[in-house]
């Protein structure tokens, strides 16, 4: 643990919003949630603090960049505390998952409302999630915790094939690949092993092997207000996510699945937060049904991820960010029902590894009847990786129409209308 007299010095707050809400954002460099939350919170008058998982001396210093270690929960307390005695925080908001024992923590050190750390665990990691959804006789895979001193093999005859592998704890579906054979089996394990361990001699890292479900697979978001599961939204996604890797691309809500089938949804995913413990804020849970019913893949104790929240609209306007930061500061949070407009949105795929060039048709890709907006995140010049290396998009398409249908046909139309351009990375740009 730091001592006092060498942590990092805390932000500095100015005199005129002494008296204001202030709340603590917890991030990663990589994220795409900063953005909406930090509008969020000067549409609501509430001083943010950016918190980054990053070495402070990298971070950007003052009232939106401030380096902290996620990983050293210790001296991050220690830091949180001194913010928070020099100026009250309101709340502690995770934006990713990497965040979320910290925010967990820190809240209950600080007594502020928020999920439990043992419900942070459960919520970000794989294996204790699966513990606690069987433990609650809820449908989730088969599954076992890979060592290094297990055989993968007897391991994947236990489960039965098809199988899936998958890290622990990353997100975006980065290392999760379907193996249909015993032939397939040493090269996926040694391409997840690349990926949680990318240099060469480190100690394999513990996985998770579990059996294939099949069958067509929603998202949902939602929000617990006291003690209430209230659903926001349930996304279709019309591709199917049948391996080998589980490249995210198409969501689109209002959901086209019967109200009944909705209903039990809702029900299900209030069952799994309760067996994981979460009894505060923001849920994004991932579900797949077939003829043996509902089963749990993901349950996500924060909001939906990458730019996908701009699909979600409610009450007067409100943005998904916006009702978050209210619950959080202990606002009233009431008309969670989105407006009545479908909507959806695209993640680009990266088509293939390399050097990011640029994307043409942009124009084109905006004429669509239909698309609202079109936004290329990646940076040009930058090294991209797909699934099951990569861990983000190319950037996101976003369109709104009179059904769900109607949106989904314009997403795919735009998408079509793009032309991405990547470079080998062993290619050298040559001067004229």
């Amino acid at each position: 643990m730091q001592d006092e007299a060498t942590v990092t010095p805390v932000p500095k707050f100015s005199s005129s919003q002494a008296g204001t809400n202030r709340v603590l954002f917890l991030t990663t460099a990589q994220s795409y949630r900063a953005d909406a939350f930090l509008e969020a919170a000067r549409y609501m008058e509430v001083e943010a603090i950016l918190a980054i998982d990053m070495d402070s001396e990298l971070a950007t210093t003052g009232k939106h960049g401030w380096g902290l270690s996620f990983a050293d929960i210790d001296a991050s307390l220690l830091q949180i505390r001194r913010v928070h005695q020099l100026s009250p925080l309101k709340a502690i908001i995770a934006l990713d998952d990497a965040g979320a024992l910290l925010a967990a923590k820190a809240s209950a050190v600080l007594g502020l409302p928020h999920n439990t750390p043992a419900a942070a665990v459960a919520a970000r990691d794989k294996n204790v999630m699966r513990q606690k959804l069987v433990s609650h006789s809820l449908n989730c895979p088969r599954f076992i915790r890979v060592t290094a001193q297990d055989s993968v093999s007897e391991v994947a005859t236990e489960i039965g094939y098809p199988i899936v592998i998958k890290p622990l704890n990353l997100n975006g579906s980065q290392g999760v690949m379907r193996i249909d054979s015993e032939a397939e089996l040493p090269s996926k394990v040694q391409r997840l092993q690349s990926i949680l361990q990318p240099y060469p001699g480190s100690p394999p890292s513990d996985f998770l092997m579990e059996s294939y479900i099949p069958g067509d697979e929603f998202a949902v978001e939602a929000i617990i207000v006291d003690n209430q599961l209230e659903i926001l939204a349930i996304f279709d996604k019309p591709d199917p996510l049948e391996g080998p890797f589980f490249e995210e691309s198409l969501y689109v809500t209002p959901s086209r699945l019967p109200a009944s089938v909705q209903k039990e949804i809702g029900e299900v995913t209030w069952q799994a937060t309760q067996a994981l413990g979460l009894g505060f804020g923001p849920v994004h849970a991932e579900l797949r049904i077939n003829n043996r019913g509902l089963w749990i893949l993901e349950v996500a104790g924060r909001s939906i991820g990458g730019l996908c929240s701009n699909t979600l609209h409610f009450g007067a306007g409100d943005s998904l960010e916006t009702l978050i930061l209210k619950h959080a500061c202990g606002m009233p949070v009431q008309n969670v029902a989105t407006n009545s407009q479908a909507r959806g949105v695209m993640m680009i795929p990266i088509p293939q590894a390399g050097i990011f060039r640029g994307v043409d048709g942009v124009d084109l890709a905006l004429q669509v009847p239909g698309i609202t907006s079109v936004e290329i995140t990646a940076v040009e010049g930058y090294s991209l990786k797909p699934l099951p290396e990569g861990n983000s998009y190319l950037g996101f398409i976003f369109a709104e129409g009179a059904d769900p249908a109607t949106v989904e046909q314009a997403l795919r139309l735009s998408y079509k209308q793009l032309e991405i351009r990547m470079m080998p990375e062993f290619e050298l740009a040559v001067p004229d």
